[in-house]
Formats: structure tokens, C-alpha cells, sequence
């Protein structure tokens, strides 16, 4: 089943006295990309939470959000950081006597500066009680995670439908050119006995006619092309209900395809088939365009 790049994901969790918000977004991207925002305590995690996205998401540019901030509901109160503030102070002192500045920390100026006030439960930082809080981040992260491989999942099924459905009009338009194929030998061999017999007046040369349009039939060729063609067409069926990721085989097969349709514009030499071939160099733009949304 193919998958979109784009989805999104959200989910929350309350632990410790905090609420600890979960936002995941991904967008197209060439190869695997993840980029964690957190708090700095937090990064200790980040190994595993990586690996723990890595594990379903395997193409496009993932952004996480995991943000926390104080539980209102929360009965803890904040206590002081005692060692923390006895440096914050003894700092203020050296500040004083080294350079003759005057000490003005007041209660205020304290309980503002970082860490000062911290709850009473374990911080997530500590070694007592971090495997709760990596369990509670994995939680949060595989909900949210949750979310974003569903949105991408029903994406992918529009987007697989949508290139079959393009697939199926190359099918058509190649059905059009195999009908064509012979019609542009045979159209060009009475275009061109007619000019010679006005210009030769009754001195044709039946055996030089046949070798030139021979020549010209060898050279406007279209069958291996058409053959390879379909096979391509064969195989990104295949590809869009595989279970793996396939943008990338996607991508190469339909430059493969550009590829094939060029050659038979640069042999062809009959307007209709030029028509055709113009018709599915569109098509394939459109499935180009498509197809680099698939994981």
C-alpha cells in the first residue's frame, strides 16, 4: 500500500506536574530527515525517540514538537533550589569584591533566575525516575505517530488512485500508437511514390522505391520503445500496491518512460503519432508531479 510524505500527527500526555504537548508533521523530502525540538533535558531521549520514528517512516522530512509546561490542576507547589540559588548568590559576591560592584539581588531578582524554583517531583534529567519519563515521551510520540502514518496512509490510497487512473490513459495512448506503427510506413511509401512519379514522369525505379522506404521503415521503428513501454506500465501497477516504500522506483521508472516516449518523438514522422506522443509527455509530467508525493 503506497504512502504520501505528508501527514500529521498531535497528541498530550500529564505527568510530573506537567503537561507535555506531541506535534508531528512530515513533509517531501528526497531521503529520510528527522528534526527533534525539545526541551534541552529531554535530549538524553532523543536516540530512542529517533529510532522509534525511523521504525515506520522511512522517506520524507520529519518535524517533531515536544513541548511541556506547568499543570494548573497541579496540587505540587514549586520549592526552592537551595543549591542552586546559595551559587547564584556566592556568584553575586565575587561579582562584588573582583570588580567593586554593588550586590542588588533582591527576592525577586532570585526566584526569577533559572532553576531557581523547581517542583518537588524527580526532574526528568535525574536518573530516579527517567525510565517513567521515557516512557511517558515514547507514549506521547508513538500516539502523535499514530496520527500522522493514518493521515499519510489514506493520502497515499488518493494518491495511488489517481496514478492508476493516469496510468491507465498512457495504456490508452499506447494502444493508439501500436495501431499507428504500421499506418506511418505505409502512409509514407504513398507520399513518396506519388512526389517520385511526378517528378520522374515514367521512369520509376521500383527496386530503388522499395530499398528507400525500407530504409525509412528501419529507421522509424517504434516496436522495441512500445514493448518497453508497457512493461513500465506493468510495473508501477505493481509498485503502487506494494507494502514497501516506492517513491524513489516510481521516480526512475518514469524517467524511463520519458525516456522511451522521447525516442519514439524523435523517430516518428507521421502527425498523428506526434499528437499521441505530446498527449503522454503531459500524462507523465502529471504522474511525475504525483508520484513525488509517495513515500
Amino acid at each position: 500500500m503506497s504512502h504520501s510524505m505528508t501527514g500529521y500527527g498531535s497528541s498530550a500526555r500529564v505527568f510530573g506536574g506537567y503537561i507535555i504537548q506531541f506535534e508531528i508533521k512530515s513533509v517531501n523530502h528526497r531521503y529520510s530527515e528527522i528534526v527533534l525540538r525539545m526541551p534541552r533535558e529531554w535530549t538524553c531521549y532523543e536516540d530512542v525517540l529517533r529510532r522509534r520514528i525511523q521504525r515506520d517512516v522511512k522517506r520524507g522530512r520529519i518535524d517533531v514538537y515536544i513541548s511541556k509546561e506547568q499543570d494548573d490542576a497541579s496540587t505540587l507547589p514549586f520549592v526552592l533550589n537551595s543549591g542552586v540559588v546559595e551559587s547564584y548568590l556566592r556568584a553575586a559576591e565575587e561579582l562584588a569584591s573582583k570588580y567593586g560592584l554593588e550586590p542588588s539581588l533582591n527576592a525577586k531578582d532570585v526566584l526569577s533566575l533559572p532553576d531557581a524554583l523547581i517542583p518537588p517531583n524527580p526532574s526528568p534529567a535525574d536518573n530516579s525516575g527517567g525510565e517513567d519519563w521515557e516512557k511517558v515521551l515514547i507514549d506521547g510520540l508513538e500516539e502523535a505517530l499514530a496520527g500522522l502514518l493514518d493521515m499519510r496512509r489514506k493520502e497515499g490510497l488518493h494518491l495511488a488512485a489517481d496514478l492508476e487512473a493516469r496510468i491507465s490513459r498512457l495504456e490508452a495512448i499506447h494502444a493508439e500508437l501500436v495501431n499507428l506503427a504500421p499506418k506511418v510506413v505505409s502512409d509514407y511509401r504513398n507520399r513518396l511514390k506519388g512526389r517520385l512519379a511526378e517528378l520522374l514522369e515514367g521512369t520509376f525505379d521500383e527496386q530503388r522505391f522499395a530499398m528507400e522506404v525500407a530504409v525509412f521503415a528501419d529507421r522509424s521503428n517504434i516496436d522495441e520503445e512500445l514493448t518497453r513501454l508497457a512493461s513500465h506500465f506493468a510495473q508501477c501497477r505493481a509498485l503502487l500496491q506494494a507494502s514497501e516504500p516506492v517513491g524513489r522506483k516510481l521516480d526512475f521508472l518514469i524517467q524511463e518512460m520519458n525516456r522511451e516516449t522521447n525516442t519514439i518523438g524523435s523517430k516518428a514522422n507521421h502527425l498523428a503519432l506526434v499528437n499521441r506522443v505530446v498527449e503522454m509527455k503531459a500524462e507523465l509530467e502529471k504522474i511525475r508531479e504525483q508520484a513525488a508525493n509517495l513515500e
